[in-house]
């Protein structure tokens, strides 16, 4: 007797742990992320994705002047 092939249920978007939004940036700012995702051969959202993480991992917020 053969194996079955278990099929779930596709979960609902918004589920997978990830939310979609969108953004204006500069020109120059796009131009950088399309050569920078030429080069490393990673797409524009996976760098994004990586160049937010490191971001916010390294802010720091200064309060007054």
């Amino acid at each position: 007797m053969a194996e079955k092939l278990i099929i779930t249920k596709k979960p609902p978007k918004g589920e997978d742990g990830y939310k979609i939004f969108s953004i204006r940036i500069k020109d120059e700012l796009y131009d950088g992320i399309e050569e920078l995702s030429t080069k490393t051969e990673r797409s524009r959202n996976e760098l994004i994705g990586m160049l937010l993480d490191f971001a916010l991992k390294n802010a720091e917020v200064r309060t007054g002047r």
